[in-house]
């Protein structure tokens, strides 16, 4: 997993340097602290940190997507701060069963762009939601995309910036956790084919 962490730090490092680049431009102010993403993975008691970010992760949760003491640091770290933006978001309230928080295909956030071209702009006259997807059968059993709010925050306008990062962390933080899961579907796959 060690290539994976590094890769991490590479995209944080690109990530970091197109925001500089835009708010030199733009004026954009959002703060990506790659040291809340990621932490030293030299330290000397690493089996006990993960076992205390183990314990902040609902026991129910982490049956479901598969994690112990010996996954990989960042994606407990990533699990525990997702959990705590679901909290102070109240996306609990809209999703309340969190072991059903992962069955959606995928996660959005309307009223704020996510582009490399416009990562963290208001939309104008747009409203903010974090919106989740699904995809169901319709009457003829044809799959069909299906979005569900699981937050409403108002005019894009009016939102406070703190509050702005918390959503694009939250929706950030989500697809990370889904692209561990997705890795370790493939990872299941090629194992079967020795």
């Amino acid at each position: 997993m060690r290539i994976s962490v590094e890769r991490l730090r590479e995209i944080n490092k690109r990530l970091k340097e197109k925001i500089a680049q835009k708010k030199k431009r733009e004026s954009i102010d959002i703060t990506i602290d790659a040291k809340s993403i990621v932490s030293n993975l030299s330290t000397p008691s690493g089996d006990n940190i993960n076992k205390e970010l183990l314990e902040k992760i609902p026991p129910s949760l982490a049956k479901i997507i598969e994690i112990d003491e010996t996954s990989d640091r960042a994606r407990l770290q990533n699990l525990v701060r997702l959990l705590e933006l679901y909290e102070s978001l109240e996306i609990n309230k809209k999703a309340p069963e969190l072991d059903k928080l992962f069955i959606y295909k995928a996660m959005n956030i309307s009223g704020i762009g996510l582009k490399d071209e416009d990562f963290g702009e208001i939309r104008k006259g747009k409203y903010v939601q974090i919106i989740a997807i699904t995809y169901e059968p319709d009457k003829s059993g044809k799959k069909k995309a299906k979005n569900i709010s699981l937050g409403y925050f108002g005019k894009a306008e009016t939102l406070d910036k703190k509050l702005k990062n918390e959503i694009i962390e939250f929706v950030l933080r989500w697809r990370y956790e889904k692209a561990f899961q997705n890795l370790k579907h493939y990872q299941i796959l090629l194992s079967r084919l020795n």
